[in-house]
């Protein structure tokens, strides 16, 4: 195809709130080596890019201005240096910015062929979730078969991710979420129980169902109000792997005392930081482990709604309010 030379992509002229997206036109973002530029056909819509949006989240030196962390559609172009991929190739990958536009480069490193089967809606709810659970449930907190998981937000594209990768590489599976729908959805992608923390203490759930014993990793969201009780549920060592702060940043009148009679571990990382290094060894760690559990449909990617690209205030609004389970995933409609 004849790569134009502008197209479409959501402006941020100023931080604030959803209306303040708008859909502009502007050249296409240059090639670095290393790079590919892909022709994106959907994109995913993710909570850090609620965060940039506020002006909460700023991008990292070097990276694209333009919100959006995930993307899926066909390669175009290569740059100097960039392997692995061929022009035409049906590709997602983890963007460092720019994903919320029509072309979009990223670190052929970051990228994965669609899994069998894909389409481009499919494919975009992918990397983001995908390469988050990986590297801290799996390479970070070492999950293993036969080990058991507490996963807060279940419903979220992280918790259903999260959920589903813990059950399929043999590990059991609780899960937390906001209401008697979203337990239900929680269950039905394989948690053992899931528990409506409006309802119950997630903490005396956790304790009685394993006998006391409490579960061997966390993968928190939720941050300083859970801290406490994310501590007391834990098994001797245990490991709380923290990924958001959606209840806090704060830690108030928590006993740490567990963290050394239980010989706790505390980890946490954010994705977007990490190295192109790392990135690559996690897209890796992907592409062996878990791609073939796509291809072979023992796990699939939520997705609870799909947008045109113009509507993209209103997905930052349902993200924001919360009742969605799974992905919420923009294509791009063309002539």
């Amino acid at each position: 195809m004849t790569i134009p030379t502008e197209m479409t992509y959501v402006d941020l002229p100023s931080p604030g709130g959803a209306e303040n997206m708008v859909l502009a036109r502007g050249p296409l973002p240059q090639l670095r080596p290393g790079e590919i530029m892909i022709r994106v056909e959907a994109f995913g819509v993710n909570r850090p890019d609620i965060l940039q949006r506020k002006g909460d989240y700023p991008p990292p030196p070097g990276a694209s201005p333009i919100l959006g962390l995930e993307v899926a559609g066909e390669v175009v172009d290569l740059g100097e240096g960039a392997s692995g991929f061929a022009v035409g190739d049906k590709v997602c990958a983890l963007a460092n910015g720019g994903g919320y536009a029509e072309f979009c480069a990223v670190p052929a490193t970051q990228a994965l062929a669609w899994p069998q089967g894909y389409d481009a809606v499919k494919a975009a709810a992918l990397p983001e979730t995908f390469f988050t659970v990986w590297a801290n449930v799996f390479d970070m907190a070492g999950l293993k078969a036969g080990e058991t998981i507490l996963v807060h937000g279940g419903s979220s594209g992280i918790g259903t991710t999260a959920i589903q990768l813990a059950r399929a590489l043999g590990a059991e599976v609780f899960a937390t979420a906001s209401s008697a729908a979203k337990c239900t959805a929680c269950e039905t992608l394989g948690a053992k129980r899931a528990i409506n923390y409006r309802e119950e203490d997630f903490k005396a759930v956790v304790l009685e169902a394993t006998g006391g014993r409490g579960v061997d990793l966390i993968l928190d969201m939720v941050g300083g109000r859970y801290f406490g009780r994310n501590l007391a549920s834990l098994a001797k060592d245990g490991r709380l792997s923290i990924i958001g702060f959606l209840g806090g940043a704060r830690v108030e009148d928590a006993n740490i005392a567990a963290i050394l009679t239980k010989r706790l571990h505390v980890m946490g990382s954010a994705l977007r930081p990490r190295t192109a290094e790392e990135k690559q060894a996690i897209r890796d760690g992907l592409a062996a482990r878990v791609w073939p559990l796509l291809e072979a449909g023992d796990v699939a990617p939520v997705v609870h709604a799909v947008l045109p690209m113009e509507e993209i205030a209103d997905a930052h609004r349902l993200m924001e309010e919360g009742d969605h389970i799974g992905k919420i995933v923009m294509r791009i409609v063309r002539d």
